[in-house]
């Protein structure tokens, strides 16, 4: 079939009730679609049949990492396009009559379009067994945090803090990522008012950003623990690399099974999205417990309004397997049901849209040696979690703040 992508475009007008603002060029050279639109690029019929099969932004993440649909230019702004479109135009399909559906049935016939299911991408997460099981949840970090240090080392700043920086440049041309990421860190531990030999246990402790920088600047004595095998060997490492064997230690442990307790601070950076919303009330009863009388909590933490919990398709299916935001407010109660006193909470949502900017700008300007580490599928994952990301920090669909609480002591009170 010649002119698919005039074909294609018509049929997307009827069925989203109004012309997506996008250009199409498709497999058979033919463009349709406004004149200096985001240019969306159709490689194969296989584009079209993994959008029959998955007709949503499941398919249509599939269909980009696999390379079938592609989009030429800025991923950012095509997905910028898109999502304002969807709210300024309201763009709502009407009901498909049996004339548009005897339309689309022909058009995907001709376009060779129709066909067997495609397989997944081999990027996507398969898990099995009982949702947040203590197996399901290790098979999860890993699936993210074990695809290769080499990786994470060539995206992140040389800390390896996987997590949203706290920018305070005021304009200084010289400060970067890696000067967010310290701020952040230094931010913590002020936060938890950390004292030389203060005990700190380190939830989710990443590649060590934290437990390296509290032990090293603060002198405090940490205790830190990861599910991912390849993060803890990489702390380990640079514990004895740094002569901080005798302040650091660091665990392949489930938060389920700490068993200790007595800490001046707990810190869980990024790491309560992991545990699951039915948990997270045992989660809050770990981090109370592990606290000694008067001693402080931070728990630095994504969100997500009322409206959209969890993680979202895309994100659940390649980057962060049953991930689970909700609003801020949500949270809050549930560390004061167990026992906890909130002392304050801080939205850090522009610093987020920075910090992943920087990790973007990194992965393009490196990006032969992201394919190289990974493969190209998965170097497409990470473009589009980015860029998605990203946006979804600068227009408030995602938060991330900082909430610090205290365990009050006897008298009930905290400081």
């Amino acid at each position: 079939m010649k002119n698919v992508a005039p074909a294609l475009t018509d049929l997307l007008a009827h069925a989203l009730g109004g012309r997506p603002p996008i250009r199409l060029r498709a497999w058979d050279g033919s463009q349709a679609g406004p004149p200096g639109a985001p240019l969306v690029v159709l490689r194969t019929p296989r584009a079209l049949r993994r959008l029959l099969w998955q007709p949503d932004e499941l398919g249509l993440a599939q269909a980009y990492v696999t390379g079938d649909l592609d989009v030429e230019g800025d991923l950012s702004d095509a997905l910028r396009t898109l999502w304002g479109a969807a709210r300024e135009r309201g763009l709502h399909p009407p009901a498909p009559t049996p004339a548009a559906r005897a339309r689309a049935a022909l058009l995907a016939l001709r376009t060779g379009a129709i066909g067997p299911r495609p397989p997944a991408p081999a990027s996507q997460a398969r898990l099995s067994g009982t949702l947040h099981s203590k197996a399901r949840d290790k098979a999860a970090i890993s699936h993210h945090y074990d695809l290769s240090n080499e990786f994470y080392a060539l995206l992140l700043d040389p800390t390896m803090a996987y997590s949203c920086g706290y920018w305070t440049d005021s304009g200084d041309p010289t400060y970067g990522l890696a000067d967010a990421q310290r701020d952040k860190l230094d931010l913590i531990c002020r936060k938890l008012r950390l004292t030389p030999d203060a005990r700190l246990l380190d939830i989710g402790c990443g590649w060590g950003s934290l437990t390296l920088h509290a032990a090293e600047h603060h002198k405090a004595r940490v205790d830190a623990v990861t599910l991912s095998a390849e993060q803890r060997d990489h702390v380990r490492a640079l514990v004895t690399e740094r002569g901080l064997d005798d302040r650091v230690r660091v665990e392949l442990r489930d938060y389920r099974d700490l068993d200790s307790g007595g800490y001046d601070a707990v810190a869980t950076v990024e790491m309560g999205e992991h545990v699951g919303d039915p948990q997270y009330p045992a989660f809050a009863a770990v981090l109370h417990r592990a606290l000694r009388p008067h001693g402080r909590l931070l728990v630095q933490q994504m969100s997500r309004g009322a409206n959209a919990p969890g993680g979202g398709p895309f994100i659940e299916a390649y980057i962060a397997p049953d991930m689970h935001m909700r609003p801020l407010g949500r949270t809050i109660g549930m560390l004061e049901d167990a026992g906890l006193e909130v002392r304050h909470a801080e939205s850090l949502r522009e610093h987020y849209t920075r910090t992943i900017d920087a990790w973007r700008d990194r992965l393009e300007t490196l990006w032969p040696q992201a394919v190289d580490l990974v493969g190209e599928e998965t170097a497409r994952v990470w473009r589009l979690y980015l860029a998605g990301s990203s946006l979804a920090f600068a227009e408030h669909r995602m938060g991330v703040d900082q909430i610090l609480a205290a365990r009050p002591g006897a008298d009930g009170s905290a400081r």
